[in-house]
């Protein structure tokens, strides 16, 4: 058996092809094109943790965990050519596809990268659908990291995928609405419902996977090694909220709350997700679901001001003496949103498995104080002139 894993080099493929790989003997197979480097690179940004070239990566996995069984191929997944030989020379019976350009922000620059966005994302995902029914590998497992972005934010609890819609005394379950909010997020709800579509046209087994905001800088399998350090990203555009505060808390900065910042948002630990992942890709193929299942892969929703009070609380007991600031809100959003979202079956997946935000924290301050002189480096450049524009 062979397992693919797109997005080899990212923040969550990296972490889950390690775990991956440290718990089956079958090949695990990554796949990259680097370009979440470019991008970061681009916008002027770095990772707080450095991260060394795949072969070092690969070659130090070999060595202190053993994995023989890692490898790496260099590609496009948007380049339906390579996706067809990748998949005719490795036949997998599972693909984990966590490649995609991620950030919202970025994708809202402009229109050229709104247009990169999406089409680097569909198309990919698009291809490895096609590619899989063409090349008359309709049994294997396609899991797709997608985004709980995709439901936006609506005033009711969101459920596990689907709907339920009542019109003239009729009712259905039908997919979630696509109510995403950028145009990152969106290509994710086409993926949503591509894969589907895929589902119901080539009858591929599919796992919807919506990971939330997912947040912590490494699991046992990168902590191991400074040569197998997952990336960190704490900037504006590819950093998510929960690392933009703990680098604003080292480097000596107040946590920059919007507005009220009352409003909940789902999140995960780096930990969790991997798991789940793992779990999903290792299940027996003759007793997991042979159908398209949604996850929500999140543990709990968390309030913006209370995760800052959290990781202000917690940067104390490193020594380290912040303020909780609060900025007029430059997005229009409902600062005081109440997000409740379901989990039933990611939860029942891992187990109830469950890392506290306030140890995920800790594990970011331990884990991140080590690199306080690239994170203080890269805020003195940026943040003194974004709190002054906050402020006027």
């Amino acid at each position: 058996m062979s397992i693919l894993l797109t997005g080899g080099d990212g923040y969550i493929g990296w972490p889950t092809a390690l775990r991956l790989a440290s718990q089956t003997d079958d090949r695990v197979v990554m796949i990259d094109n680097f370009a979440r480097r470019s991008w970061v690179e681009e916008i002027g940004s770095i990772s707080a943790q450095p991260v060394v070239s795949m072969d070092e990566r690969v070659t130090a996995a070999r060595r202190v965990h053993g994995l023989q069984n890692l490898s790496f191929v260099e590609g496009d997944l948007t380049d339906r050519e390579f996706v067809d030989e990748i998949l005719q020379v490795h036949e997998p019976e599972v693909i984990v596809h966590t490649a995609a350009q991620p950030s919202a922000p970025y994708s809202q620059i402009n229109g050229e990268r709104a247009n990169y966005t999406q089409h680097n994302n569909m198309q990919a995902t698009r291809n490895l659908a096609f590619g899989l029914y063409e090349n008359n590998l309709t049994e294997t497992h396609l899991i797709e990291t997608t985004t709980t972005g995709v439901y936006g934010a609506p005033e009711f609890r969101i459920p596990e995928g689907g709907a339920v819609m009542e019109n003239d005394g009729e009712r259905d379950e039908v997919p979630f609405p696509a109510m995403a909010g950028s145009w990152y997020h969106l290509t994710k709800s086409h993926d949503a419902a591509n894969l589907r579509l895929a589902h119901d046209q080539f009858d591929l087994p599919i796992s919807d996977v919506r990971t939330a905001i997912t947040y912590g800088a490494g699991t046992p399998e990168t902590t191991a090694d400074s040569l197998l350090t997952t990336r960190f990203d704490f900037d504006y555009y590819f950093g998510v909220v929960a690392h933009r505060f703990v680098a604003q808390a080292i480097a000596g900065y107040p946590i920059t709350v919007y507005g009220k910042g009352e409003q909940r948002k789902p999140f995960i630990a780096l930990e969790d997700a991997v798991e789940g992942l793992t779990r999903l890709a290792l299940n027996d193929p003759q007793t997991r679901q042979q159908d398209h299942t949604v996850y929500n892969q999140v543990t709990r929703a968390i309030s913006i001001v209370e995760m800052a009070n959290t990781i202000a609380d917690v940067a104390r007991e490193f020594g380290l003496e912040t303020t909780v600031e609060h900025f007029e809100n430059p997005r229009d959003e409902d600062e005081t949103h109440k997000m409740e979202i379901e989990n039933t079956r990611y939860a029942d997946l891992i187990d109830g498995q469950s890392v506290t935000f306030e140890a995920g924290c800790r594990e970011l301050f331990s884990t991140l104080v080590e690199y306080e002189d690239r994170i203080t480096a890269y805020e003195d450049r940026f943040l003194p002139s974004v709190l002054e524009d906050r402020e006027n």
